[in-house]
């Protein structure tokens, strides 16, 4: 289905040079001279790089239906990742470059949102945060503030992370995983 350009707003997916985008922000811009245009800034639903883009007033842009599934995350093999979708329990392999830094915080049992158009995976978005265990930190050192009260610390997924010096190993802590910085300890 093509879009004029009046329809590109926040939120919508489109097609360009065979590449799915998402509308991040829309600008509708109509000079005192010549034909209005759009003013767009836009994600790569694949490899999340941004890109603006200017649309003239007649220009037809394709639109893309990309579909939102919950998945859950399974195992690991070799460089693929599988994840089962929860509707059909259907088993979905991702590559290890496709997923990128988010292999950094994936474990058993996670529930993470995948992209699809036309029954290609897109993107995996991982929940904002996530409860997980520390499995090797040093003990910390009270009165050590050279290095501002942090520690470097080992957890479940098998990545590295900066905690407080109070944290102990085999604590479960809340980790951001769009910053993979410290949030809290959880009882």
């Amino acid at each position: 289905m093509a879009l004029s350009i009046n329809e590109v707003k926040q939120g919508v997916t489109v097609l360009l040079e065979g590449e799915v985008y998402m509308v991040i922000d829309a600008q509708h811009v109509k000079p005192g001279k010549g034909a209005a245009f759009v003013r767009a800034k836009m994600r790569n639903m694949k490899n999340a790089n941004m890109q603006e883009m200017t649309f003239r007033g007649d220009e037809k842009i394709e639109q893309a239906f990309v579909e939102e599934k919950k998945l859950q995350y399974s195992y690991k093999s070799g460089n693929m990742y599988h994840f089962m979708d929860q509707e059909n329990y259907e088993e979905i392999a991702v590559s290890e470059d496709a997923l990128g830094d988010k292999i950094k915080f994936l474990k058993d049992n996670l529930e993470v949102q995948g992209f699809f158009y036309k029954q290609e995976i897109l993107n995996i978005n991982l929940p904002f945060f996530i409860e997980v265990t520390v499995t090797h930190t040093e003990p910390g050192v009270r009165g050590d503030t050279a290095k501002s009260g942090t520690k470097p610390a080992t957890i479940e997924t098998g990545a590295s992370i900066q905690v407080p010096l109070f944290i102990d190993s085999g604590e479960k802590i809340k980790v951001d995983t769009r910053t993979g910085i410290y949030i809290e300890r959880v009882n």
